[in-house]
């Protein structure tokens, strides 16, 4: 059976490579080519919203199984430990089952209230999106890039994981952009992420990763700004030195700004229109590589249900 999978970032590549893994003929068209996409730009790591409902917190306990697999011999994936400084005491998350080292931090840093370190999952988004790609061209599958305004009418089911673009692809304005603006620095030996929880607007996390490290970062809602800005480089920089004070003096590598596809709630969903079956997977927020798999696996659901 044909299915379309629209969209080549994260959410679109993992769903087509278990279609096409599956068995079905799978062909994944999008504006962006995947290292174009918001994707590309994310510091990638697995970390669900701390109030996740039962769904989503189900959909990341599977990206997380399916990423510490992945982490045994695919070189994008590390397992690498970190902590996050809270500004008021929380709970621990309902998510924090799957986390065998999950601790509190004894002594937060100045300012904090709280804090946990644990292991998860770091992924190399441009050196894991070919990854993906090649798995799924393994399996048969196809990326093709493709301008399109609704989604195609050619095959028996479709997939749409447009991102922001569903807000044409599925007419549906509550799709709106969280612009982050990042920028990578050279690798200088740090090997632990640590993240600070600062403000709704001003997000502070710093991802190492195999040559570089990720510095971010910002959620403004709303704003489809791609163009970086110094100033706001400026206090990102300002803030992670907070945590990582080697930071002030490591080389920049590159800025880059992306726009996190955002929802009420991610929209997972299989719907009759006319006589082709679509199958909705988009709105996935900051979150798109922590729900990847989990999501994957309901959209392969879904289509087998289509049948």
């Amino acid at each position: 059976m044909r299915v379309i999978v629209v969209g080549a970032g994260v959410i679109g590549l993992s769903c087509a490579v278990r279609l096409a893994e599956s068995g079905y003929d799978v062909g994944v068209f999008a504006r962006d080519l995947p290292l174009e996409t918001t994707s590309a730009v994310a510091a990638a790591l697995w970390y669900p919203p701390v109030r996740a409902d039962d769904r989503v917190a189900r959909w990341a306990r599977a990206s997380h199984d399916e990423l510490v697999k992945l982490a045994e011999s695919e070189p994008s994936v590390q397992l690498r430990h970190g902590k996050e400084y809270l500004r008021e005491p929380l709970p621990d998350p309902v998510w924090a089952d799957v986390l065998p080292d999950l601790q509190r931090i004894g002594s937060p840093l100045p300012g904090f209230r709280d804090g946990w370190a644990f292991t998860t999952p770091v992924v190399e988004m441009p050196i894991y999106l070919q990854y993906l790609v090649k798995r799924l061209e393994a399996a048969g599958g196809t990326v093709n890039r493709a301008a399109l305004s609704a989604l195609p009418n050619t095959a028996d089911v479709v997939v749409n994981c447009a991102g922001l673009g569903a807000r044409l692809t599925a007419a549906d304005p509550t799709v709106t952009p969280v612009r982050g603006q990042v920028f990578t620095v050279e690798q200088f030996g740090l090997t632990e992420w640590m993240m600070a929880d600062l403000s709704e607007q001003d997000l502070c996390y710093v991802v190492p990763r195999s040559h570089d490290i990720v510095v971010g970062g910002t959620s403004e809602p709303g704003n489809w700004g791609l163009a970086t800005d110094d100033e706001t480089a400026g206090k990102i920089l300002d803030r992670a030195t907070t945590l990582v004070p080697q930071l002030r003096k490591a080389k920049v590598i590159r800025h880059r700004v992306g726009l996190r596809p955002t929802r009420p709630s991610v929209r997972c969903e299989s719907v009759r229109t006319g006589d082709r079956q679509v199958i909705h997977c988009y709105g996935h927020g900051g979150s798109g590589v922590t729900l990847s798999w989990g999501c994957a696996d309901e959209v392969l659901t879904l289509v087998n249900e289509a049948r």
